[in-house]
This record gives structure tokens, C-alpha cells and sequence, in this order.
């Protein structure tokens, strides 16, 4: 991408195409019914960010309670949604700045700032929520943080890499525009 510079029409959208992505991931995230579930037979135990659901051994209805009932359920929708929020942001931002034919590339470095607080914003709720949810919710048999879990952390992780892309893309901001001489190693006998 550095070689042919973001003016090269395939490489200029990567960057709001994962920012995209990673939207799409959290969507999945905040929707899921999988954040935790059991792991063997019986299924008993289903949860997402919002509520828990159990049923019997037997099968039968799933019975649900909210989450938000509890302080640290609140916390750590609060957190994962602002840290999402932000995320939405800076996919905006950061089409705003890759349609612009000159580049900013201080506005670049200010979307990068701004995916590191989201990022740190995701991680505090996907801390939160295991470490309260299996001390304080009793749970029976063999239960495990799922998909819907793991597509949180995938965003999370997407928000800390792009975070650290578009803090150092400025630093190459003369070979992204085409302002450097080529070096020639070859030299003519």
C-alpha cells in the first residue's frame, strides 16, 4: 500500500473496509445470544450481554432475567456500547478522510487516538462481564464465553491494530503522496 501511495484506488479503502468489518463484528457482538453457554449436555445456560436464560434438565421454556438489573451489568453494557459507539465514529471519520483527494493526515492520527479509547472502553466491558458474571450468576455443568463473545474480543483487537495503523501511517506521509526519489541500488560499471 506504501509502494503504489492511498491514492492507488484498491489500496485507499482497506482501512475503512476493516473499520467496516469491525463494526459488523460488534453488531454481531451486542446482538448475539452467545456470550455464554453450555458447554455439554444439557444445554441449560444461554446468556448474552443483555439477560441469562436458564431452563431445566428436563428442556422445556427458556426463563430469562435482565441483566441490567445488576450494577456490573450495566457497567459493562455501558462500556462495550460506548467503546462500539466510538468504533462507529471513527468508521465514519474515517470515510470522510479517505474521500477527500488531500489527505489529513493529523485527522488520520486523531482517528487513530480516538480508536484507542474505544478500544480501552471494549476491553473494560469484555473484562467485566466474565469476572462478575461467574462469581455472582450461579451456573450448573460446564459452561464456556462463546461466539458472540469472541466476536467482542475480535473487535476489540481490530480497534487496538487499526488504532496503531492510523497512528504511524502520517509518519509515511511523503511515500504515500509520491514526494521521495526512488533509490537506485544498481549502479553502471
Amino acid at each position: 500500500m506504501v509502494k503504489y501511495g492511498l491514492d492507488y484506488t484498491r489500496c485507499r479503502w482497506i482501512l475503512p473496509l476493516l473499520l467496516g468489518i469491525g463494526v459488523i463484528f460488534g453488531i454481531i457482538a451486542l446482538a448475539g445470544r452467545g456470550w455464554l453457554e453450555s458447554q455439554t449436555l444439557p444445554y441449560v445456560q444461554q446468556a448474552s450481554l443483555w439477560e441469562n436464560c436458564r431452563r431445566s434438565e428436563q428442556g422445556g421454556e427458556w426463563n430469562c432475567e435482565s441483566l441490567m438489573g445488576y450494577a456490573w451489568g450495566r457497567a459493562a453494557a455501558a462500556t462495550y456500547l460506548v467503546g462500539f459507539l466510538l468504533l462507529v465514529i471513527c468508521f465514519a471519520l474515517a470515510i470522510i478522510a479517505f474521500a477527500i483527494d488531500t489527505l489529513r493526515f493529523n485527522f488520520i492520527r486523531g482517528i487513530g487516538g480516538l480508536l484507542f479509547v474505544a478500544a480501552v472502553f471494549s476491553v473494560m466491558g469484555l473484562v467485566i462481564y466474565p469476572v462478575k458474571f461467574s462469581s455472582e450468576i450461579p451456573m450448573s455443568g460446564i459452561n464456556m464465553f462463546s461466539w458472540a463473545y469472541g466476536f467482542a474480543w475480535t473487535t476489540a483487537i481490530m480497534e487496538i491494530c487499526l488504532g496503531f495503523f492510523f497512528c504511524c501511517l502520517p509518519n509515511y506521509e511523503d511515500q504515500i503522496l509520491g514526494n521521495v526519489k526512488p533509490t537506485y541500488f544498481y549502479s553502471s560499471p
